[in-house]
């Protein structure tokens, strides 16, 4: 089980794509102490993996000792982050408090495209300096991608990338809109060029040796499993059954994509929110509609379900948007 905490909402950059519209810190965010009941409360709900991300994780002066309470535990901390932040000493440092592993963003490999979408003159240099320090600290790293349609082209070479610089695995983020990301929609693939991507990335996951994941693109299972292979996850979206997301404030949403609060863990504790909201509760039934609803994938995919809810008037078990595989319902 994963959960991802948006540990605070400020950060150094101003991306176009930023589904928490992230920059200022926000005015009411968690403090330290009500950050370690949360933390206590995640572990209590048996969660093993725990992100913590922004905004700019690094932001935030308590990092450090909230990632050592998490790893006492027996949490899993791992880092969200743009890297423009990790200097070397900060690598050693996020290594010593208990950090397994850091997912540094690189959009291009095109020096002015990662600044233009990061309006960051330097996001790029800064990025991959700290994965080099990550890499001379001995903390492990892996590369996080964003998917628009004017760098679907260079996503292999992106691969390619990763593995030399000494990545372990290389993650692939499909646009959803939501926060700043709905003034960009028409830069997110449509169902051919989704299904060309995802088939090329499963094609170079049997030449490299790292590890490729798309995420909200639960499509992968299915073509993994038609090209026979064998992947560790179990499935696509797992929006509420397996996840979900931690605001700065508090507030619980189903998915980061998935922008419905579901109670604060000021007001209600984390588990019991787990445990019996009414929209994780059918998030878990799969009873979804449409082509989703029939598909003899659906355990293994799900569709996305914060796509779903984008593009069928905020119905998150509706049939996900941008999948080929609907013409084949049930078969």
């Amino acid at each position: 089980m994963i959960i991802s905490w948006n540990s605070t909402n400020q950060c150094n950059m101003f991306c176009d794509h930023c589904y928490r519209d992230a920059g200022a810190k926000a005015a009411d965010e968690l403090s330290t102490q009500e950050a370690k009941a949360m933390l206590d409360e995640i572990a209590k709900a048996g969660f093993k993996i725990m992100i913590f991300s922004g905004g700019e994780p690094l932001m935030r002066p308590d990092l450090y000792e909230l990632v050592a309470y998490a790893k006492s535990l027996g949490l899993r901390p791992v880092l969200g982050t743009n890297g423009t932040l990790i200097t070397l000493e900060a690598a050693k440092k996020l290594k010593e408090a208990g950090v397994m592993g850091a997912g540094i963003s690189l959009d291009s490999l095109d020096e002015q495209k990662h600044d233009e979408l990061r309006r960051y003159q330097g996001a790029y240099r800064e990025a991959i300096q700290g994965m080099k320090n990550c890499r001379e600290a001995g903390l492990p790293f892996q590369v996080h991608t964003t998917v628009f349609d004017w760098n679907q082209e260079e996503l292999e070479a992106i691969t390619d990338f990763a593995v030399e610089i000494g990545a372990v695995a290389h993650h692939f983020f499909f646009l959803v809109p939501t926060g700043r990301a709905v003034n960009i929609e028409e830069e997110s693939l449509r169902a051919e060029a989704y299904e060309n991507v995802l088939t090329r990335i499963m094609n170079k996951q049997k030449e490299v040796g790292i590890e490729l994941k798309p995420t909200c693109a639960p499509q992968f299972m299915r073509i993994a499993k038609e090209m026979g292979m064998d992947l560790r996850f179990q499935r696509g979206c797992l929006a509420g059954t397996s996840y979900c997301i931690i605001s700065p404030k508090g507030d619980v949403q189903p998915c980061a994509y998935l922008n419905i609060p579901l109670g604060n863990v000021r007001d209600i504790p984390f588990s019991e929110l787990w445990q019996t909201h009414p929209v994780f509760q059918e998030l878990r039934t799969l009873n979804y509609k449409g082509g989703c609803g029939v598909c003899k994938y659906k355990k293994a995919c799900g569709g996305c379900r914060a796509r779903a809810y984008f593009y069928h008037d905020h119905d998150y078990m509706a049939e996900e948007p941008w999948c080929l595989y609907h013409g084949r319902r049930g078969v």
